[in-house]
């Protein structure tokens, strides 16, 4: 879960970059980083940290160009070293920066074939290097002195082929101009806008629409899955299909809990999704939940996400709803925090409480989802040590099962609090008086209603189904030790370590 911005422009690029990648910066804390191109020659800085952590008006005024592309990052499978910050560089053919947003599956089988074949070196643990050296391999094969659309389309198709997962990219070549592509399922999201017309039009790519509405570019529609847009080094455009004809299969958490409810994201307003997802987990209690009105005295969002799902149950079950948690805004997701331990401190300094709005009430608390449980159990402890008669908790995505595979930080099944539970055995550990989640096929269609042509969607981490390709138990063994929270710290050293011992062996 990532955040990625891409400007083509006749003027300096980077501020529109900047912009965009501040309306993003929800979609990873860990490291920013951004790479413009003047002519010929590139200007990078990434380091660890927030936009405003690494970026300052010096090193902003050295990324010069009418080029430029910015990454926000949160560490999935990888260690969270500056090494693995992007944008990444390779400096054949032509010159070429990429940032990526997802996860490729199949990642130790490129970087073999990388060394082994192509005679290319891969120098962190980060999937998004090795999808830049097939990109950058596949286009030094048409051997051109200057890169025709047809050698990026080629190269792009390359991509396709060999890489497996979840992607959305954008890259820079020096002397060629600006490229940007989405996985052939369209599992993560990448939209696209203008500003201007004929020769003076600017172009921006973004994770989300969102990007656009600061900087004034108009949000045009969303790169499709397989496809590449490409801006050549004059401004003009060109789109084509990459892949094989496959259904749109978007993320489903994108619009449960990953992007801003400002948000357009494949032709579908995430803030109404969210509201049709209240309205369905609403008709749900109310066939499940008998006498739901003695029961309830109150609804209260957990913010920020449910909050657009609680005011819709709130009306159709015509219960109150109260703001009864205040949100320290200085403090990040816990979702996407790198390990355990972060997460847990940063509970409570996240959210505290107005105690007047549980004293004596039985008190139904909305969340946008339940992964590790730890969110949830801290909650309720607060919620009863401030005097609630009962706490119930309502979920308005399915229970997560299953890690997710194509770029966001769900562990391994065993963490799961779901994982092999029943709801009563999940309402315990938790310690609530009742737990409620969302139907899949229900979730489904609220997202599915606003845009009846989408159909199908990445579901993985509720169904276990993995739309990309086939996945053993030595992948899944593999991501589970890379993800153990108690091996930070040797993340780093065991790639580079698995990496000398590849190289050996061979």
């Amino acid at each position: 879960m990532c955040g990625i911005v891409g400007v083509f422009t006749k003027e300096l690029a980077v501020q529109l970059t900047y912009d965009g990648l501040q309306m993003l910066q929800h979609r990873g804390q860990d490291a920013s980083g951004m790479a413009s191109c003047d002519n010929r020659t590139f200007y990078l800085h990434k380091n660890n940290g927030l936009l405003s952590e690494v970026f300052n008006q010096d090193n902003l005024m050295k990324l010069k160009g009418n080029m430029c592309i910015g990454h926000v990052r949160y560490p999935t499978a990888g260690c969270s070293s500056s090494t693995e910050a992007q944008p990444f560089y390779v400096n054949s053919p032509y010159g070429i920066v990429l940032a990526h947003n997802g996860n490729l599956t199949n990642t130790k089988e490129i970087q073999k074939q990388l060394y082994h074949n192509n005679l290319r070196h891969i120098n962190t643990s980060s999937d998004s290097e090795v999808l830049l050296n097939v990109f950058a391999h596949a286009l030094s094969e048409r051997n051109s002195v200057s890169a025709t659309k047809d050698d990026i389309f080629y190269a792009v198709e390359q991509v396709h082929k060999i890489c497996k997962g979840g992607y959305a990219v954008v890259a820079l070549i020096a002397g060629v101009g600006m490229v940007a592509f989405r996985d052939p399922n369209g599992i993560r999201p990448l939209c696209f806008g203008t500003v201007g017309i004929g020769k003076e039009t600017s172009y921006m790519v973004a994770s989300e629409s969102v990007a656009f509405d600061i900087t004034g570019f108009t949000r045009v529609g969303d790169i499709l899955p397989g496809e590449v847009l490409f801006i050549d080094k004059k401004g003009n455009s060109f789109r084509k299909k990459c892949a094989g004809d496959k259904p749109i299969r978007p993320c489903l958490f994108e619009y449960v809990y990953l992007s801003r409810p400002d948000s357009v994201l494949d032709g579908i307003p995430v803030d109404q999704s969210r509201t049709n997802m209240g309205f369905a987990l609403a008709n749900k209690i109310k066939k499940q939940w008998k006498n739901y009105k003695d029961d309830i005295d109150v609804i209260i969002p957990i913010p920020e996400t449910s909050r657009t799902t609680s005011i819709e149950m709130a009306r159709l079950l015509d219960i109150p709803l109260r703001e009864g948690f205040v949100k320290n805004r200085y403090v990040g997701r816990t979702f996407i925090m790198p390990s355990q331990e972060n997460r847990s401190e940063s509970v409570r300094r996240k959210l505290n409480a107005i105690p007047s709005e549980f004293k004596g009430k039985k008190v139904l608390l909305v969340d946008d989802s339940i992964v590790r449980g730890t969110t949830s159990r801290k909650i309720i402890e607060l919620v009863r040590e401030l005097g609630a008669k009962k706490v119930y908790i309502a979920s308005a995505a399915p229970e997560i099962r299953y890690p997710n595979v194509y770029g966001i930080d769900m562990p391994c099944k065993e963490d799961l609090i779901a994982y092999n539970k029943d709801n009563d055995e999940i309402c315990k550990i938790l310690a609530c008086d009742k737990l409620i989640y969302q139907d899949l096929e229900d979730l489904k269609k609220a997202v599915s209603d606003i845009n009846p042509n989408i159909t199908e969607f990445d579901d993985s981490v509720f169904s276990g189904n993995y739309i990309a390709g086939d996945l053993n138990d030595e992948y899944f063994n593999d991501l589970r030790i890379l993800r153990d929270d108690s091996n930070q710290n040797n993340k780093e050293i065991t790639s580079l370590i698995q990496n000398i011992v590849v190289d050996s062996k061979q």
